[in-house]
């Protein structure tokens, strides 16, 4: 079963829908992991209505034999204690303790396997099993029997797109940064890095990836081509589920010509900034007829060609892409 709601997503100029689906999730690979606006109105993080993917076949049924004097460490991971098994994507590493506990952990083994089985020597170990963005650490003491263990993963999926109005905008167009956290928390009090800002936990997403990321609360910042066209929004990844958030974006693209006369070619070589009523500089750029992405509103467009500066104001409405023409004279 899947759950839904929307949340609000911030702008430059205006809070904008967000359509969020939670689902059950199996740790599928689509896509493969990775690793003075309004006020933020508050919502409720979803929550999942139905249970977990339903279990799949209990691994580790049967050991194979190992070498003597070789101990048998039989590994799977799950989402949560009664969870399903993770059927895919562990990265599992398997490290032995020599001497001391608190001494230097050495690589006894790795495995990229759902349920792997390492041939070990007796002896004290730490298993470490990562998926996606999250990862779990546990002790193991290896003797002369065969040991099984299951270790516990929460974490889920998310999955990203962006759209105006109905239609999707080319994954190569966007890009998306998660944060720990929500958007009104994003400033950490003890992070005195770039003005207190938190680092992402994934930067540079595609659209449509697959990001394998713990259990908890966080937020995405969507960036749609090169101008202010940027968006932030809450989301909530549930273990053993896949969340997949459409952020509606508000903007269009704007292509620039400075021109003798109406509807005439471009003039080359002309210097461009496109500013807001304020005077902030959102981009500048040098050519016949540059494009831009902007967020919904009002801008200037300011050309200088030969000593000589021109000047016109346009409007930005959404999903209505369209050339801004400026007279040289």
């Amino acid at each position: 079963m899947a759950a839904s709601l929307f949340v609000l997503a911030i702008a430059p100029a205006t809070a904008f829908a967000q359509a969020i689906t939670v689902s059950p999730f199996a740790g599928t690979d689509d896509g493969g992991p990775v690793f003075a606006p309004p006020p933020v109105q508050s919502v409720p993080p979803v929550q999942p209505r139905g249970p977990l993917a339903a279990p799949g076949t209990t691994p580790h049924q049967s050991i194979p034999a190992v070498a003597a004097g070789k101990v048998a460490l039989a590994l799977a991971a799950r989402y949560s204690p009664e969870g399903p098994f993770i059927p895919r994507s562990v990265i599992w590493r398997v490290f032995s303790e020599r001497g001391e506990p608190t001494g230097p952990l050495v690589l006894a083994a790795e495995a990229a396997e759902p349920y792997p089985v390492f041939a070990l020597s007796p002896g004290n170990y730490v298993v470490h099993a990562a998926y996606g963005l999250a990862s779990v650490t546990k002790r193991v003491q290896l003797r002369a029997e065969v040991r099984r263990e299951s270790v516990v993963v929460p974490a889920g999926g998310l999955r990203l797109r962006g759209v105006i109005g109905e239609t999707a905008i080319a994954a190569q167009r966007l890009r998306f940064d998660i944060y720990e956290g929500s958007f009104l928390q994003r400033v950490g009090k003890s992070n005195a890095r770039a003005g207190g800002e938190r680092p992402p936990v994934a930067r540079g997403i595609a659209a449509n990836d697959l990001v394998l990321l713990p259990a908890g609360a966080y937020y995405v910042q969507s960036t749609y081509g090169e101008g202010n066209a940027t968006i932030q929004v809450d989301v909530r990844v549930e273990a053993g589920r896949l969340t997949d958030a459409t952020v509606h974006h508000r903007a269009a693209q704007i292509t620039l010509r400075l021109v003798s006369s109406p509807g005439g070619e471009a003039i080359a070589n002309t210097a461009w900034s496109v500013l807001t009523p304020g005077g902030d500089t959102i981009k500048e750029s040098i050519g016949a007829f540059p494009s831009v992405v902007l967020a919904e509103g009002e801008y200037v467009a300011v050309a200088r060609h030969d000593g000589r500066i021109f000047s016109e104001n346009f409007k930005v409405q959404t999903g209505r892409d369209r050339d801004v023409e400026i007279l040289a004279r």
